[in-house]
């Protein structure tokens, strides 16, 4: 029978294996991006002293004290050379919390900092948050702003299930060490908030996700912009839609901003989620857009259709059917590393570069919105390779 140090030894050893594991890329897909072989995080990637009481006196049997569900929806950034994700950890109770994995890659060999985040509270204290965006704004501050879910105090007696969302605003310079600032204020409940890198007439500018309830966007339109005067009190006045919901398409019943937007010669490069209602209830995909460098909230392209999917072992987990992003990395070299969630469950990365991610979004059609445009558009195509005969 193996001694308690023996198993821990072995308990240490796999870990070690499964998170230095090479990560191959996928051979195949459409041409604009490369999915990876594993994931890049797990819930057992998070570290054994997190999960496991390694005292023999007190945890004779080895068992896990605090359980791990998931590790999902992370911001991203290079910082000092290295791959940093803001990641939301989920404890088997369903509180999630922030803590950072890095790499020395991008796309395999994440190792989780020792300790979690530690996210001084607003004036009222948050029930749960998570899903943080990392902003390296021109002021010099790196921001998260992150979605806090407190209990609606407006609900009937009993109803433990109505929530509140609103967009909870930190800063740091080592994301390590976070100055916490009042929530957004705002007229709409807000999640998915994320803040535009550089100053816009002067001010700070915010993509806004306005709607009516926790879930449902109601009268929301679709993506908003703001502009705030003071990020230390930020409060949105007045929201621009900029990247409408439709009717019958991806994000008919509701969209969002993924990360802050990538800068490129062409315009600015959006990530953004879309969902839509189906048998298995809500599907969330990916897809892209651009606006103008000299005017952000002017779209100047918008492929139709997803973008991303989910995909095989991707499409089961916790909440199945779902790909969620709000990080990723342009590197110097135009490699672009798209870290996304799937099923609300584990992290994955996908690679594309600048050149291709604009070339997809300034050629792909737009959505003609009917079947009879979709037609038309695919029988243009069709007239165009025939001719090559």
């Amino acid at each position: 029978m193996e001694t308690f140090e023996q198993r821990v030894t072995t308990l240490l050893r796999k870990h070690e294996e499964l998170i230095t594991r090479k990560n191959m890329p996928v051979a195949g897909g459409n041409g604009v991006f490369t999915r990876y072989e594993y994931p890049v995080l797990t819930a057992e990637h998070t570290p054994v002293f997190w999960r496991y009481d390694l005292d023999e006196r007190t945890n004779p049997y080895l068992m896990e004290r605090i359980g791990m569900n998931a590790t999902m929806n992370s911001g991203a950034i290079k910082w000092n050379g290295r791959y940093l994700l803001m990641v939301r950890v989920e404890g088997a109770d369903r509180k999630s919390f922030f803590a950072v994995a890095e790499s020395p890659n991008g796309v395999d060999n994440f190792r989780f900092w020792d300790y979690p985040v530690t996210m001084p509270e607003d004036t009222v204290p948050a029930t749960n948050v998570y899903d943080m965006r990392l902003t390296a704004h021109e002021d010099g501050w790196i921001y998260g702003i992150f979605c806090v879910e407190r209990h609606d105090d407006n609900a009937p007696a009993g109803d433990l299930s109505s929530a509140t969302a609103t967009a909870g605003i930190a800063r740091t310079r080592d994301l390590k060490t976070w100055q916490r600032l009042p929530d957004l204020k705002s007229r709409f409940q807000q999640r998915n908030v994320v803040l535009h890198p550089e100053f816009v007439e002067g001010k700070y500018a915010l993509y806004t996700r306005p709607q009516d309830g926790f879930i449902d966007a109601g009268r929301g339109g679709g993506i908003g912009w703001a502009l705030v005067d003071d990020i230390t009190r930020a409060e949105v006045c007045e929201e621009t839609i900029i990247d409408l919901r439709y009717y019958h398409t991806i994000k008919e019943v509701k969209n969002g901003e993924g990360p802050a937007p990538i800068k490129t010669p062409r315009g600015w490069l959006h990530l953004a989620h879309g969902v839509r209602g189906c048998a298995a209830g809500l599907r969330y995909v990916l897809y892209l857009y651009m606006t103008a460098l000299d005017d952000p909230t002017c779209r100047v392209a918008s492929p139709g259709g997803a973008f991303m999917v989910p995909e095989g072992m991707e499409r089961v987990g916790d909440v199945s059917n779902v790909l969620f992003t709000n990080g990723w990395i342009a590197d110097d070299d135009g490699r672009v590393l798209i870290y996304y969630a799937s099923s609300d469950t584990r992290m994955h990365v996908a690679v594309s570069t600048i050149d291709k991610l604009v070339d997809y979004c300034l050629h792909t059609p737009e959505d003609g919105l009917s079947t009879s445009a979709s037609v038309e558009t695919l029988k243009r195509l069709i007239d165009k390779n025939m001719k090559r005969k």
